[in-house]
């Protein structure tokens, strides 16, 4: 293997030619490493700076904007953050002295480069992210996003990352309660992969991530260091693809869900014990991270003996080592006398867990391979103090053509045949179609705690058995509107989100982001990022609801395409009981059908563009209202609380015509509506916020309008769900429901068949 690379050596021999463009790194960040050590990094020290100053890890390019999210405040309308930003997940207060942590993050490059491990490690990782907080995992959601259904490595990438998310959740026997799945040309090359989880804990179960203690030791526990994965994510994600795929094809890490259901338990038990004083999951740049961040994070220094890691491939070199992302692995810091009890519990649940060092006086990170000092650094250098650029960003010149191109002026359904068309193409349309060729690979109720998973808006899991007490979350994201306007994109991504929440009868309180976007080198993807932070501030502190952590995921581009700007918006809800929960879908014939909200002429950016008008996409998108989010919201939940509903459901894609469908489907039920007066098209497809469909009993009637009334939202009586298997619209058509379920079924299932 030659020479071991010592800072010794790297003292005596300045001059050495080494990698660091090959490892990711720039020119100048090069320099500043040498600046920052005296000398030239160790082959080490260079493998270290390189994963944790990538882009997939520093956030270089995004920390002058996510500073933003600082004005937030950690105040939810239940009380207090118990953990926020810069932690490895937020903490919520929920009451009865139980908490929630939740975290949503992407695996886009390594799902593109290998699907099914891809898919499947990123959903280990989020859960390690929750379980180091020391929180039981208890549900996760998966956005995911494609190039078209019928293009040709969609057939590729779509089976294998659904395979993926599916079998890993499903061994770790978590239920999957949502998410999205969307199509769109510019995810083509480059899909997303948004996994998040959700975990519950007592207020004092909490844990952080620092190594504190002299004399403390060092335990790397879980599996065994593979070659799997080295520099996989990190360097992965920290740049764009070829317009040919992937140049680099870093082996991407491997999964083993069974080996993390250990870990998990194994570390729960820990956590009950009191054996653990700092804990830190390993994920992206593996070793490199835990060690940097952990030592960083504490009062005093750390050594560490390379030798003792425990390997699945012994011919590693100690750089490689380093570099590792192989998955099911955790790193805790325990007192000396915890130690045996620890090793001993390890033991207990087959993890395999060895002391590979301690926590020193001093303020070096000290790492020896073979008896020899291979990394000496300050650990803040290397895990926090990496380069932070402030990228040039401008509006671009074509913003102005593409919001003057309006969906408005597009021609319209001239009769009810015409009508009747739109809404079986729309439904009919991979967007809008029925998603349960995925969903149905995923165990959505495992545990017994699951109370509403897809196809239902919003995920809800029961946490406390005796009081009913439960939380409620959602994913959303309209990439198109966020094209249009980027501001307005995110805003747009909190208020469905949010009202998703609202309809399920949980009162949202707190918001995790994962913001996807294209090459922060070009300075209009650096614009659409800073526009939608900034619009997810403003609407955070309107709504009362603070941003609790997230991820930036940037590069994400294939050749000159970047993808859409994608922020997409994570929200927790709090309900009290989840036996007043509402549901979606028509549950009773007779029932009176209410539209809350009002419609605008929204048309720019909507479903309808898009597939009645070949992919158009120009205008702008709605303005949101936060107040009427709100006030609408209380009145969802006031609702949900008294049992007035039978059923709701919240319009965003497809307008009310896709709302309709999707609530006759569900049970097989009819409905007959009469349109507001105005544009059957506008009425009908839409997507102006601010909107719900409910269905309720005439015995409810009068109550609930009273609370529309007493909160200003405004309230239009539809029509009536019916027992006829038809979708009615009065003087327009009438579509049997078994027309429109062949249409909405067929496009996954077609394609997939192939």
């Amino acid at each position: 293997m030659g020479v071991v690379d010592t800072v010794t050596h790297a003292a005596e021999t300045p001059d050495l030619e080494q990698p660091w463009a090959a490892l990711g790194l720039k020119e100048n960040e090069y320099l500043e490493i040498r600046q920052i050590l005296g000398r030239r990094p160790t082959s080490c020290e260079l493998a270290m700076y390189s994963v944790m100053w990538s882009e997939h890890c520093s956030y270089k390019s995004s920390k002058v904007h996510l500073k933003k999210f600082g004005e937030l405040g950690r105040d939810t309308p239940r009380g207090k953050l118990l953990a926020g930003i810069g932690e490895q997940a937020g903490v919520v207060d929920i009451g009865g002295d139980w908490a929630v942590t939740f975290k949503i993050e992407s695996h886009n490059h390594p799902s593109y480069v290998e699907p099914y491990q891809g898919a499947a490690t990123g959903v280990g990782g989020i859960v390690r992210d929750i379980l180091a907080m020391g929180a039981r995992p208890i549900g996760v959601m998966d956005p995911l996003r494609f190039g078209p259904l019928d293009a040709p490595d969609t057939a590729r990438v779509l089976p294998g990352i659904v395979a993926g998310v599916g079998g890993y959740g499903n061994c770790l026997g978590l239920p999957n309660i949502g998410g999205e799945l969307v199509f769109d040309p510019t995810y083509y090359g480059n899909p997303l992969v948004n996994a998040l989880c959700v975990g519950v804990l007592k207020h004092d179960d909490l844990h952080l991530a620092f190594a504190r203690g002299t004399g403390n030791k060092v335990i790397l526990y879980g599996a065994a260091t593979g070659g799997d994965g080295i520099g996989g994510a990190s360097i992965l994600a920290s740049e764009t693809f070829d317009a040919d795929g992937p140049a680099k094809r870093p082996s991407v890490q491997v999964g083993d869900p069974f080996m993390e259901k250990l870990l998990i338990e194994c570390t729960l038990e820990l956590f009950a014990e009191n054996l653990i004083s700092g804990i830190q999951d390993l994920g992206a740049a593996g070793l490199s991270c835990a060690t940097s961040e952990l030592a960083s994070a504490g009062d005093g220094g750390m050594h560490v003996n390379l030798n003792t890691v425990p390997l699945r491939d012994h011919t590693l070199a100690p750089e490689e080592i380093l570099m590792s992302e192989s998955q099911e692995r955790m790193m805790a810091v325990v007192e000396p006398h915890n130690v045996d009890r620890f090793l001993e519990i390890c033991a207990k649940w087959d993890v395999l867990a060895t002391v590979i060092g301690e926590v020193t006086d001093g303020d070096r990170l000290l790492i020896e391979w073979d008896g020899e000092v291979v990394v000496d650094v300050d650990p803040a250098t290397v895990a926090h103090e990496g380069p932070v650029y402030e990228r040039p960003y401008a509006r671009p010149d074509w913003i102005d053509a593409l919001n003057a191109d309006t969906a408005e002026t597009l021609p319209r359904a001239r009769s009810g045949e015409e009508l009747a068309d739109t809404v079986l193409r729309l439904a009919g349309s991979p967007h809008l179609c029925d998603k349960s060729w995925v969903t149905d690979q995923y165990d959505r109720y495992v545990r017994g705690n699951s109370v509403l998973a897809q196809p239902e808006d919003g995920g809800m899991l029961r946490i406390d058995e005796e009081t009913g007490l439960g939380i409620a979350l959602a994913t959303d994201c309209n990439g198109r509107f966020a094209y249009l306007n980027p501001y307005l994109g995110a805003q747009l991504a909190l208020c469905e989100a949010y009202r998703n929440v609202a309809v399920t009868g949980a009162e949202p309180v707190a918001i995790t982001d994962c913001l996807n976007f294209g090459s922060p080198e070009d300075p209009a993807v650096m614009w659409q990022f800073s526009e939608a932070i900034l619009g997810l501030v403003d609407g955070c502190k309107a709504l009362g609801t603070p941003v609790t952590g997230g991820n930036v995921s940037f590069y994400n581009q294939t050749g000159e395409t970047n993808i859409l700007p994608t922020p997409v918006v994570g929200v927790l809800g709090v309900i009290d009981d989840v036996a007043d929960r509402t549901t979606l879908g028509f549950a009773h014939a007779g029932d009176a059908v209410f539209l809350l909200g009002e419609t605008g002429e929204h048309l720019s950016g909507s479903t309808w563009a898009n597939v009645i008008h070949d992919g158009h996409l120009g205008g702008m998108p709605p303005l949101p209202d936060f107040d009427h989010e709100q006030r609408l919201a209380t009145v969802l939940v006031a609702a949900s609380k008294a049992r007035l509903l039978s059923s709701a459901h919240d319009l965003a894609d497809g307008g009310l015509s896709q709302a309709l469908v999707e609530s006759c489907l569900r049970r097989g039920l009819g409905v007959a509506v009469t349109l507001p007066d105005g544009d059957p098209t506008v009425q009908l497809f839409a997507e102006s916020p601010g909107r719900a469909i409910v269905s309720l009993p005439a015995s409810s009637a009068t109550e609930f309008a009273a609370l529309c009334v007493e909160h200003e939202i405004p309230l239009q009586r539809l029509g009536e769900v019916t027992e006829l298997a038809e979708f009615e619209v009065v003087g327009q058509f009438a579509l049997p429901l078994n027309e429109i379920r062949s249409r909405w079924e067929a496009p996954l299932r077609e394609a997939m068949a192939h």
